[in-house]
């Protein structure tokens, strides 16, 4: 079981979500004995074996549907009768335990470490997401709270911080102005056109002129309908903390707005993996 353990743990430190499937009791002839343990990632299985052939196929296309949902969610025991239920010649039953360990990350990237975003940062590090605030500024980067899930970057040029990242962030721009902003916007929507929300803090007027900008580098017109200028839902006051929660809440709506998406690509994977295996 070490080697079991030391898998879950890698995992772990990868920041990969998994779930763990173990064989709780059998009836009559069955491919596997109760206390075997299986993990299975995104991709499919990751260690281990539960049955073998047909029924283990089902536990891992069970363990991927599990994962595409992306939600926690309590053990589930569930029980297969193996001629009936999987079509195997086998005449018993087996009973699985699905553990879900959900450690996906929901990755949001924040240029600048102003008020605005100091706010931003202290709300968004109560909810299950990996931040980076990256700034060129030590006193301002100093002043960000501490937390496992906030990362910072002191930089003397945020442009090439943004040329590291990912396209499966959120970006947020919020620099000291137009100058800062359009250099790490030019790199964001070149890189990462796909990325499901990029937006930066300021006016309508500041927003039609980064536009015009940003149309002028190269960018666009599908990725500029998609670039957001002023950010956050239209409530509030212009209170640093009043603007984070309008701009949160805008990061929340566009994350729920993505998870349909996310779910039916995931789950058109499992039913491919399973259409293999069989």
């Amino acid at each position: 079981m070490s080697s079991f353990w030391h898998s879950a743990e890698q995992l772990k430190n990868n920041g990969e979500s998994f779930v763990v499937i173990t064989v709780i009791k059998t009836l009559g002839s069955a491919p596997q004995d109760a206390g075997a343990k299986a993990i299975v990632t995104k991709v499919g299985l990751h260690f281990g074996t539960v049955g073998g052939g047909k029924v283990e196929a089902r536990a891992i296309s069970h363990a991927q549907q599990i994962l595409a949902m992306r939600q926690n969610c309590d053990p589930q025991l569930v029980t297969w009768n193996l001629q009936r239920d999987i079509g195997m010649t086998c005449g018993g039953e087996i009973t699985y335990l699905f553990e879900f360990n959900n450690l996906s990350a929901w990755k949001i990237a924040v240029f600048g470490a102003g008020h605005v975003s100091q706010a931003l940062c202290r709300l968004l590090i109560n909810l299950n997401c990996q931040i980076t605030c990256i700034d060129s500024r030590p006193e301002w980067i100093e002043k960000l709270p501490q937390a496992a899930n906030l990362k910072t970057r002191l930089i003397d040029d945020p442009v090439a911080a943004a040329a590291e990242l990912s396209a499966d962030h959120y970006f947020v721009v919020m620099t000291q102005g137009h100058a800062t902003d359009m250099p790490i916007l030019k790199v964001l929507c070149s890189n990462y056109p796909q990325a499901p929300f990029i937006g930066a803090i300021g006016s309508q007027l500041k927003g039609r002129k980064l536009k015009k900008d940003l149309h002028e580098y190269g960018i666009t017109e599908d990725i500029l309908k998609k670039f957001q200028c002023p950010i956050g839902l239209n409530i509030g006051t212009n209170h640093p903390y009043e603007i984070a929660i309008s701009v949160s809440a805008q990061l929340l709506q566009r994350r729920d707005q993505q998870l349909p998406l996310i779910l039916e690509t995931n789950l058109k994977f499992s039913e491919s993996t399973l259409a293999e295996m069989l």
